[in-house]
């Protein structure tokens, strides 16, 4: 069983600032790529960023320059620092990690539940 929980969703002003985190836990054997999904309202989901084992990482177009993804291998978690927000951020923002449980020879997505972040004066 393997559950990956979001947190540091919230109300900001635009133009501020907030950091997501998810962090994995369970029978973990191993993580591969981990990376930050958003839905808004209405609208499919979409990729934010992403970053492999290694710290390769991949941002949308639309956060690049304001969006830093990072990892921290030792704690299981992958961050989302967000700065500059508009309101056309607001979304739940869910995090996804490629994970190797224990007893499998493939590593599988998992998916959290989401946290809602909302942009607004």
């Amino acid at each position: 069983q393997v559950h990956l929980v979001e947190s540091g969703g919230g109300l900001v002003q635009p133009g501020g600032s907030l950091r997501l985190s998810c962090a994995a836990s369970g029978s973990i054997f191993s993580i591969g790529a981990m990376g930050w999904y958003r839905q808004a309202p209405g609208k499919e989901r979409e990729l934010v960023a992403t970053i492999t084992l290694g710290g390769n990482t991949n941002y949308a177009d639309s956060v690049k320059g304001r969006f830093t993804i990072s990892r921290d291998n030792a704690k299981n978690t992958v961050y989302l620092q967000m700065a500059a927000l508009k309101p056309e951020d607001t979304a739940v923002y869910s995090c996804n990690a490629i994970i190797r449980t224990l007893g499998l020879s493939v590593g599988i997505p998992y998916w959290g539940k989401g946290t809602l972040v909302t942009v607004s004066s």
